[in-house]
């Protein structure tokens, strides 16, 4: 089976050969663009879809404890779970804060293949 599929690649770029944006050809590549798209937008930074996004990035700066590692892993599967719902199937999220680093864990299904993936994110200061 041939993939036929073609997006915009995340972060957008242009293509130095065609002038053009830059493409991604793999859906599997896709999916994790637009995971990574959700963990690192923050609530507000999207002027006509204000609510878009967890902002993993500001959650490093809570305190670092137990408590903050489970609002940053709520935050994450509701933010997934609300905007990728017609892509994946969110089947666990982890997250962990050492030190100045949140490590971000992510089990999913991609609906289209019905195959489990899995995403490990460091996001250090």
């Amino acid at each position: 089976m041939t993939d036929r599929f073609v997006a915009i690649r995340y972060p957008i770029g242009i293509d130095a050969g065609t002038g053009r944006f830059a493409v991604e050809r793999s859906y599997d590549a896709h999916v994790r663009q637009l995971i990574f798209q959700v963990l690192f937008t923050a609530p507000g930074e999207r002027v006509n879809r204000p609510e878009f996004g967890c902002g993993v990035r500001r959650m490093l700066f809570a305190p670092n404890s137990d408590a903050s590692a489970n609002l940053a892993q709520v935050s994450v599967r509701q933010a997934l779970e609300r905007w990728l719902n017609t892509a994946i199937r969110v089947d666990d999220v982890q997250v962990v804060a050492r030190e100045e680093v949140l490590s971000v864990s992510v089990t999913y299904v991609v609906l289209a293949r019905q195959e489990r993936r899995f995403l490990n994110v460091d996001v250090a200061f």
